[in-house]
């Protein structure tokens, strides 16, 4: 069987697994998914746990919307057109909770906002979490200083537009996360992912996770600030399947409902050989390209192979975590350097390092080979070639898919 492995954002690569046991090609549950706008207006008429969004905006001065950045699939362009019936956009703010990535280029300007962006373009803030304006608003009981930036904070009105779909430590994407980490300070940011070191803190996973708890106790401190959110849920191809409107929690809640039966699949077996695919808009880096690892390991048997695809459009992201990933020959010992002093990003380090630990991990890049193989990855050109290695290297191999490796999370049936 040839296949087509998606790279960059137009282009692909073929494989040939004929001449491997192949478990399966497996990428997010196919749902049957309706008319955007319908599905959009739906939520915003029956919105959860809060008044009619026409009501909610009555009386605001200061009415502010927090968007996601352009490396989140969210069809901000898609509800902003929606809502343009229901509100004048124009008399709105803008903030883009970017956390501690880079601010949008124009292409992802106009994938955010659409056709309205030349009109509110002079309305628009992207959150800086390093220079902007902050507002302490106390400490979470993890001591998590709740540092958020000031435009949110002194808007009388708050309008969230994001997508859930699952997260490689915080449990999920969505809801909480447009506060923390998407406009909060630096300081904030860091001292919450450290907790991502924590075994608890993995895909799926809500209760118990220290980083979605550490999240929620922070979010008490903006308790009696008026929000409204809304809470998409893409299918496979990007397209919107569901949407959950209105109190911020309790359209979250709902949202992860449906967030698994799209992103949450079940496979047979764990697999010898695992190809996970980091697709555009995820392949940006090597940063946001992780997502692809941890999700593809657990479709991995101890002492596999793992294969990264991603061209890492923009190098290496975050480079504090390569750093510290690069440090020592041996995954061991830099997962056991990490268990000291933390700085943002170690806790990209210490998942990578901690697969390494126990399998082989080969990477089909842009990036320079020398530092693939510093950071215990083996450098390949193509994925066929990656491939037919490791192939050379497991005769008789269980090979599984993942097309969509930043978002799909295996699970194997009754394990």
């Amino acid at each position: 069987m040839k296949l087509d492995i998606r790279y960059g954002r137009d282009a692909t690569q073929k494989i040939d697994v004929g001449d491997c046991d192949l478990i399966g090609v497996i990428g997010p549950n196919e749902v049957s998914v309706g008319d955007a706008r319908k599905e959009i207006e739906g939520a915003l008429n029956e919105p959860l746990g809060i008044e009619m969004i026409e009501d909610f905006l009555a009386g605001g001065e200061d009415v502010v919307f927090i968007v996601n950045d352009g490396t989140r699939p969210t069809p901000t362009a898609a509800v902003l057109n929606a809502l343009a019936s229901r509100c004048d956009l124009s008399r709105c703010r803008f903030l883009i909770a970017t956390g501690t990535h880079r601010a949008p280029t124009e292409e992802e300007y106009r994938f955010i906002f659409g056709d309205i962006l030349d009109d509110i373009r002079d309305r628009i803030h992207c959150h800086d979490s390093l220079s902007d304006e902050m507002v302490d608003l106390g400490s979470s009981k993890n001591g998590t200083p709740m540092q958020i930036n000031r435009i949110a904070v002194d808007a009388d009105r708050l309008i969230i537009i994001t997508s859930v779909e699952p997260h490689y430590f915080a449990g999920y994407t969505g809801g909480r996360k447009s506060f923390l980490p998407g406009v909060a300070s630096y300081v904030t940011i860091e001292a919450n992912h450290r907790l991502a070191m924590d075994s608890a803190a993995q895909a799926l996973v809500l209760e118990g996770n220290p980083v979605h708890e550490d999240m929620m106790d922070a979010l008490k401190a903006v308790e009696g600030k008026r929000i409204f959110s809304v809470q998409t849920v893409l299918d496979r191809d990007h397209r919107i399947y569901r949407v959950a409107a209105g109190d911020l929690h309790q359209a979250f809640r709902q949202a992860v409902v449906w967030a698994d039966e799209v992103f949450s699949v079940n496979i047979p077996e764990k697999a010898d050989i695992v190809i996970s695919v980091a697709p555009y808009p995820m392949d940006v880096d090597l940063y946001q390209s992780q997502k692809a690892l941890d999700n593809g390991k657990w479709a991995l048997k101890e002492g596999g192979i793992l294969i990264m695809v991603s061209k890492c459009r923009e190098g290496v992201g975050h480079a504090t975590f390569l750093n510290q990933l690069s440090c020592s020959n041996d995954p061991r010992s830099v997962l056991e350097s990490l268990e000291g002093e933390y700085r943002l990003g170690y806790h990209k380090a210490a998942k990578m390092a901690e697969i390494a630990s126990w399998a082989k991990i080969y990477a089909v890049t842009d990036l320079d080979p020398e530092m693939i193989r510093k950071a215990h990855m083996v450098p390949f050109d193509n994925v066929d070639s990656a491939l037919k290695e490791a192939l050379k290297t497991r005769p008789g191999a269980k090979v599984l898919v993942l097309t969509d490796g930043s978002m799909t999370v295996p699970k194997v049936v009754n394990g």
